[in-house]
């Protein structure tokens, strides 16, 4: 068997995984994209709904690609759009409490996925690679 390089193997596992956290994000009805925009609101907190052009940042989209995320949650009832008080040109993103539900089922989704995938290795191999990638993502931060 070769040796596949480091990127590639690295590409594969992130693949599975996003297949794995589709697989069960389907049940759901969300996709990976609605998903990450609850749990941006959802970490916000309901104190601080955040402005369509913030949560477009926050997910490192442009906010035209946001448009068509938020109407598919708000058409679910996951969150509600409301005019900035303090700009009333912005629009505020607020999570409801059952989009807060979803952004739970999502984390545990992801959670399952990540359990299932990982699940050939030892614990403390787990902790070896957390702690290498996290080092490897600290210096794109």
């Amino acid at each position: 068997m070769e040796e596949r390089e480091l990127a590639e193997l690295v590409h594969l596992v992130g693949r599975r995984l996003r297949h794995g956290y589709v697989r069960r994000l389907v049940p759901l009805g969300l996709s990976p994209s609605q998903a990450r925009a609850l749990r941006v609101l959802d970490d916000a907190g309901p104190e601080r709904p955040l402005r369509m052009v913030r949560l477009a940042e926050e997910l490192r989209i442009v906010p035209r690609s946001l448009t068509p995320v938020v109407d598919a949650l708000e058409e679910a009832g996951l969150v509600r759009r409301q005019t900035d008080p303090g700009n009333r040109r912005s629009t505020l993103v607020v999570i409801t409490p059952e989009g807060r539900v979803a952004a739970e089922r999502a984390r545990d989704a992801r959670r399952q996925a990540g359990e299932e995938l990982f699940a050939v290795l030892s614990e403390e191999q787990r902790e070896q690679l957390r702690e290498l990638l996290s080092v490897v993502d600290a210096q794109f931060r």
